[in-house]
């Protein structure tokens, strides 16, 4: 059982990396005038970087070779950078251009579309208030969609890339900072030939705005990696149903940011997509934690009933062997 101190640094780490995942917004503004392209490229090239130090600092290397031999698994990761790739673009584009809190509501669905994506895909089965809360979540896009006059195009893309990134990462079952280094492997040659072009057109900001400029876009990398390091440390230390609770600390914050820092509008219907939303995610919460509840007591009462049973076969062996004449008693007689 895990210590009440490594639980604590657990939840600490948890908050530290949803929390660095839910200030991003106020980051990427700082990057301009660099485009949303410029910034992604420079994102992928520092990370591989920062996770190439981490990487020789825990010499954790085992890995490549078990994954180099395995081609279906290098197929998966070379999607899993695309669709990553998609959904890191279209982030920065949107926080860029006025749209964080649209972008937070593609967070705070995810969790909803994984589910969807899990019935749909992995014929996974869900309990009453699962189905509920998905049922709940479409009619959130619907209001919506009525109400913008179009689907909030950006949360679903961000939500159905980063369910479908997860859904990959499950198949793959790389650690956090091993899959971000292939990835960004991956990533690195399209990137940096990106980077190399548009300086060769003089479109690069990079140099071009100072050096305070030029080190900003190299923290991307580091902007990348934190919070994933943070993740890991937390994911071996606290229970998953605390991580998926941490999960809405993100989008939160983002939300907080895009009202209350940027000023973005909040008309009535935005509201009421919102609302919705945050019911189906409460339902979604309160039926995880109450099915966790069951299981822990129902494990508890299996634990007892063997505990119970063995005691008892304990005590009838040493009856038995209480009643059985000893050896030497048999010999005598």
């Amino acid at each position: 059982m895990k210590s009440v101190n490594e639980q604590r640094s657990g939840l600490l780490y948890g908050i530290g990396a949803y929390g660095m995942w839910g200030l991003v917004p106020l980051f990427w503004p700082l990057l301009k005038p660099a485009g949303a392209m410029e910034i992604l490229a420079h994102r992928m090239v520092w990370s591989l970087a920062v996770v190439g130090v981490v990487l020789v600092a825990v010499r954790r290397w085992a890995w490549v070779g078990e994954l180099v031999r395995q081609p279906r698994k290098l197929g998966l990761i070379a999607i899993a950078a695309t669709v990553i790739t998609v959904n890191w673009g279209l982030y920065i584009w949107a926080v860029n251009n006025g749209q964080v809190v649209e972008a937070s509501l593609g967070y705070f669905i995810n969790p909803l579309v994984t589910i969807a994506m899990g019935v749909l895909l992995l014929k996974e089965r869900l309990r009453p208030a699962q189905w509920a809360a998905v049922g709940i979540g479409f009619a959130a896009v619907l209001v919506l969609a009525v109400g913008h006059g179009q689907p909030p195009w950006i949360s679903l893309i961000l939500a159905f890339s980063f369910a479908t990134y997860g859904l990959i990462k499950k198949k793959v079952n790389l650690g956090g900072v091993e899959s971000l280094a292939a990835e960004t492997a991956i990533q690195f040659l399209p990137a940096l030939g990106y980077l190399l072009w548009i300086g060769s057109h003089g479109d690069a900001t990079f140099g071009a705005q100072g050096a305070g400029h030029a080190a900003l876009l190299a923290a991307t990398g580091l902007v990348t990696a934190a919070p994933l390091v943070c993740f890991g440390a937390a994911a071996i230390r606290v229970p998953l149903s605390t991580l998926g609770l941490l999960q809405y600390l993100a989008p939160v914050f983002q939300f907080g940011l895009g009202v209350l820092y940027f000023h973005e509008a909040m008309p009535p219907e935005r509201w009421a997509g919102f609302s919705l939303v945050w019911a189906a995610l409460a339902l979604l919460t309160w039926d995880a934690l109450r099915t966790a509840r069951r299981g822990r007591l129902e494990a508890g009462r299996l634990a007892a009933v063997a505990l119970a049973a063995g005691a008892g076969a304990g005590a009838g062996g040493l009856t038995g062997a209480a009643d059985e004449p000893a050896p030497a008693a048999k010999s005598a007689n």
